[in-house]
């Protein structure tokens, strides 16, 4: 097993330009939101979304609901790269083979968000094959349950409730 600690992520300045290489444990360590990241929403046609729960031996949010698929974009790789990437580890799709569009970009600075984001959705009507050791199960949930599950005290990404509240309210 990788050590996630030892990843390294550019580190960019309030406007998204790389400015250099570091360990993202360092990053983590400074509470500094300069860094690069990429969340998916995976909707079915009956306005519901994919959200899972992650396993309970994530350092970070242990047993808490995610985002359909997220990660951190690795350095030199764009957010592009990191959605294909993420998405064939956590979901196991392929992103030739699905229909999505970007819902938009997020600066923590002005959106109030743990780092840089792009924000994609994923048209998609089964429930993915996802990676078990990611996650240890699931709901297919209107927005409107979403943030009610979190209002009731659903542990979370401290993410998902803006993100539901900005691309889904």
């Amino acid at each position: 097993m990788k050590k996630i600690e030892d990843e390294l992520l550019d580190f960019v300045d309030e406007k998204d330009n790389v400015i250099k290489v570091r360990k993202r444990s360092e990053i983590y360590a400074e509470n500094s939101p300069n860094f690069r990241a990429v969340n998916v929403f995976i909707k079915n046609k009956l306005g519901k979304i994919w959200i899972p729960r992650r396993i309970e031996t994530k350092k970070l949010f242990p047993l808490c609901l995610d985002s359909s698929v997220a990660g951190h974009v690795k350095s030199g790789e764009t957010y592009l790269q990191a959605f294909e990437r993420e998405l064939k580890e956590e979901a196991n799709l392929d992103l030739y083979k699905i229909n999505y569009k970007i819902l938009g970009h997020l600066n923590p600075y002005v959106d109030g968000v743990s780092a840089f984001q792009t924000v994609y959705e994923i048209e998609y009507e089964h429930t993915p094959d996802y990676n078990k050791e990611e996650f240890v199960g699931y709901y297919w949930l209107t927005p409107y349950e979403i943030l009610d599950k979190i209002k009731k005290g659903e542990k979370h990404k401290s993410d998902l409730p803006k993100l539901i509240e900005k691309f889904y309210s």
